[in-house]
């Protein structure tokens, strides 16, 4: 039925495209100006661009255009992603102000907005129609208003929140979100202090709620598991990335299981939690699941087939899908790790068209691995790994990987007969800089992945060379998101390195607009860094105190002309006396007329 559905969407894209298509090549050919196109093919162009893009194209045009954008369907859905300060007051004015009766989507991914959308006169409350909310960044000094409001509002149903500064206790935001009477969908990301040992949350019976689908993206205790899933009776989909052992200064007691019907769908994530502890939730809830999907570590008890042949059978004997992801090392086991794996190979499995394969993630250690479930049921993540045993290792290639849409690579070897091709990939990670059999890393990526689609990447490797940086960012024409590491900026020659011609190739075709430096940027990587991204919008990274003001002062001036698209810097981990010098410093020497400057969890944002 999905599939049909998806087949008719792209027919009636398609169409539209070819229409669109149409219309503009006869527009060239009969030399028409733009403003004789028609209406419905302006909306048709608007179904391909951000709302705030064709505001700042077109509304300020001329009375029609304007119309155009009043009188359209897409201003039900306001998704601002990243814009600058002068532009969205403006469009604050224009737009959200008049017409906030008729918007039912609304994304805020900026930590100042909030400021403005929640602070008096309370405008949130006027969007009636308002059914979807997403919250990038928000501070928790803002949840109890925002969800106060959210209770006056009679359509909505779903909300997606990202909070900015870390939670003390789980508690209070499950409470609030619990007593969202009519919210169906919930997404939440968070971050915890103390991630090792998080509190457990206490609830109750009466602590029922309308949740139909919850991902919780965040460090959540394992021992509240039960009594969160005894509050969410509707409950259809739950996806939780990080399951862990908590803290408790008071035992709480846990609620009686209850029969969830309507799940079918769960994705749990389990930090060195025993396989025992999850066995029990699986027996308690999970009757009527058709999807399971489950990483976990440690613990060897996940691989024993015949354990999980008998859950299966008499406790989730409606599963369809059975995804397993399980990383770990043998100790004290008669059996060797692929003795233990193969019993995964029974005609139990094979009769339910569940297939598994396995990687080792330590160079000459052949009793660790990972262990996995391979197509049809692959996941958008892949984690690429080292070191094949060629006697042990049968059926290592997967051949159906269209799925997966971010690879890791963990290798610090790659060896060109063992790749797997990836076609849909738009995101890579790189956690080491790994040698290669014969060929340049360029080369060896490419047999991976498709480079020129690639939209976002993240090196994490101290030791990968920025001359390779620079390679790479020449082949991935398509970037906008690039995180990097920058120790190894400190043996680069920045005069040389601008006269390389990859360097001057880079700085005139990259479209990069989000930068992540996790290191320590002196004045002197700033001025190359400037140079590199000339289109810059968002620029994270971190300074030494004695640098912050002549750094920012450099930025700052720059925007004038090399870096005139940048609005918004962060400057991670830095102490909060900082915000009140960088404040002065603004001020006394005229930098910036209109900014916001604010300081949430050891980050200082400066948005103008």
């Amino acid at each position: 039925m999905q599939r049909a559905k998806r087949q008719e969407n792209d027919i009636v894209q398609n169409s539209k495209k070819r229409k669109l298509q149409n219309e503009i090549t006869t527009v060239d050919r009969n030399k028409f100006i733009l403003e004789n196109l028609a209406n419905e093919i302006f909306y048709e162009i608007f179904e391909y661009l951000d709302i705030h893009d064709i505001y700042k194209s077109f509304f300020n045009l001329n009375k029609r255009f304007e119309n155009l954008i009043i009188n359209s369907n897409f201003l039900h859905q306001i998704n601002i992603s990243t814009i600058s300060k002068i532009d969205f007051e403006n469009f604050y004015i224009n737009i959200l102000i008049p017409y906030r009766y008729r918007i039912n989507l609304f994304r805020l991914s900026n930590p100042f907005i909030a400021d403005i959308i929640f602070s008096p006169p309370r405008i949130i409350l006027q969007f009636i129609h308002l059914e979807k909310l997403i919250l990038d960044k928000i501070q928790m000094k803002y949840l109890s208003k925002i969800f106060n409001y959210l209770t006056y509002l009679p359509k909505f149903h779903s909300l997606i929140i990202s909070i900015g500064d870390y939670i003390e206790s789980l508690d209070i935001l499950f409470t609030h979100l619990f007593h969202l009477l009519t919210l169906k969908y919930c997404k939440i990301e968070y971050e915890i202090k103390n991630s090792e040992y998080p509190l457990s949350i206490y609830l109750t019976e009466y602590d029922s709620s309308s949740i139909q689908y919850l991902i919780i993206n965040g460090c959540f205790p394992f021992k509240s598991l039960n009594n969160l899933l005894c509050c969410l009776p509707k409950l259809r989909y739950l996806s939780i990335n990080y399951l862990v052992h908590c803290r408790d200064y008071l035992e709480r007691e846990d609620l009686s299981p209850i029969k969830l019907k309507y799940l079918k769908n769960v994705s749990l994530k389990f930090d060195s939690i025993r396989f025992d502890k999850v066995e029990k939730i699986l027996k308690n809830f999970f009757y009527y699941i058709q999807i399971l999907r489950l990483t976990a570590r440690y613990d060897q008890a996940y691989l024993n087939a015949k354990r999980w042949e008998d859950l299966i059978v008499n406790y989730m004997p409606n599963l369809r899908i059975f995804d397993i992801n399980h990383e770990t090392s043998m100790v004290n086991n008669n059996l060797s790790y692929h003795d233990l794996i193969n019993q995964f190979n029974s005609s139990f499995w094979i009769k339910k068209n569940w297939f598994f394969t396995h990687q080792h993630d330590w160079t000459r250690r052949l009793d660790s691995g990972i262990f996995y479930s391979t197509d049809p049921y692959r996941r958008k993540d892949y984690g690429f790994h080292w070191e094949i045993d060629e006697q042990n290792c049968s059926h290592i290639q997967e051949t159906n990987l269209n799925s997966v849409q971010h690879v890791s690579i963990y290798s610090k070897q790659i060896i060109n007969i063992h790749l797997n091709y990836f076609p849909n990939v738009t995101q890579l990670t790189i956690k080491h800089y790994f040698q290669t059999s014969d060929d340049s890393i360029i080369t060896t990526l490419n047999r991976m992945i498709p480079l020129v689609q690639l939209t976002k990447l993240t090196i994490e490797s101290y030791d990968f060379p920025f001359e390779e940086v620079i390679k790479l960012l020449r082949f991935t024409p398509n970037l906008y998101s690039l995180k990097l590491n920058l120790l190894a900026m400190t043996k680069t020659n920045s005069q040389l390195i601008k006269q390389n011609e990859n360097f001057q190739y880079v700085t005139k075709t990259n479209k990069i607009k989000y930068l992540d430096l996790r290191e320590y940027c002196t004045l002197n990587q700033i001025q190359l860094i400037v140079k590199l991204f000339p289109q810059l919008e968002y620029f994270k990274t971190r300074m030494n105190r004695k640098e912050i003001e002549p750094i920012t002062k450099y930025l700052l001036l720059k925007t004038k002309n090399e870096i005139q698209h940048l609005f918004l810097l962060c400057i991670s981990e830095t102490p909060k006396i900082c915000l009140k010098e960088l404040n002065i410093l603004i001020k006394s020497e005229n930098l910036l007329k209109d900014y916001f400057i604010k300081f949430i969890n050891r980050d200082l944002y400066l948005w103008w």
